[in-house]
């Protein structure tokens, strides 16, 4: 009885043991426009596995891979996004590639029910785009995804893995967004015109009408000198030269009254590059 006591005790202990991942998953979230894009994928390593060759036992030629290990690679979108030509509501889509030696065939499918390797079908398939393959210098050891290059309305999502690297863009759209915001919010008691401001000078490239916003804005807040900083840059645009020269002497006595050195600076060098 106590060799039969003991063996279960062990057998016990041996099956609560928890073993790493060979092929460990991850998660990136990453602040995209105005909403977020989110990616669930699982990182196989080489261990001294050819990867991108004919009848590789890991990412081979030719074939669906669901760019990835375990189970299919997922992405969600917050909000409405264009990748390629096409655009894709907001949601969860399955991407997997085709690689090939002189180009990918990346999609981005609705079939959400995918075990991993197999079962793709073009039918589900809500956009499908070429990418061209870059010879890495340096190897990457374990199959990486990222965010890249980012800014205000695109990005680029890289792969990695070997010596090969592949991306697609991915674009969003905030211009729209934030007129309409920009224009709700005028309309409010309580009226925005510095973000106004910026928003003209950043986004719309229309001088005229940054210049009344900051104006506004700046007759409001005397003592703010990053606003009147934003109303030097666009006097300056605009060729108004003195103007600018003026307003930027302002930023320079009400910044230093603030201790800020870097809005000094920022007066300081608006005309070094003239």
């Amino acid at each position: 009885m106590l060799a039969i006591g003991a063996a279960f005790i062990t057998s016990a202990v041996v099956g609560q043991v928890n073993m790493p991942a060979p092929s460990p998953t991850q998660t990136i979230q990453q602040d995209f426009g105005m909403g977020k894009v989110e990616l669930n994928y699982s990182r196989p390593s080489l261990k001294g596995r050819p990867v991108f060759q004919v009848n590789s036992p890991i990412g081979p030629l030719d074939k669906p891979w669901r760019t990835g290990a375990n189970g299919a690679t997922k992405i969600t979108f917050s909000d409405e996004v264009m990748v390629g030509d096409k655009t894709l509501k907001s949601g969860s889509y399955v991407l997997y590639t085709v690689p090939g030696k002189s180009g990918w065939k990346v999609v981005l499918s609705k079939g959400k029910t995918y075990p991993g390797q197999e079962g793709f079908t073009t039918d589900d398939d809500m956009v499908a785009l070429m990418a061209s393959p870059a010879k890495m210098a340096t190897k990457v050891e374990t199959f990486t995804i990222q965010f890249a290059n980012m800014m205000p309305e695109s990005c680029d999502l890289q792969m990695m893995w070997g010596n090969t690297a592949v991306s697609f863009p991915i674009k969003t759209d905030i211009k729209t967004k934030l007129r309409k915001q920009v224009e709700t919010a005028l309309e409010s008691d309580k009226k925005p015109y510095y973000q106004a401001a910026t928003y003209y000078y950043e986004w719309e490239k229309n001088l005229p009408k940054a210049l009344e916003n900051i104006n506004k804005a700046v007759e409001e807040n005397k003592t703010a000198f990053w606003m009147f900083m934003m109303k030097a840059k666009i006097q300056k645009d605009m060729g108004d030269v003195a103007g600018a020269k003026a307003t930027a002497a302002q930023v320079t006595t009400l910044a230093k009254a603030a201790n800020n050195d870097d809005y000094v600076k920022q007066a300081s060098d608006l005309f070094k590059k003239s």
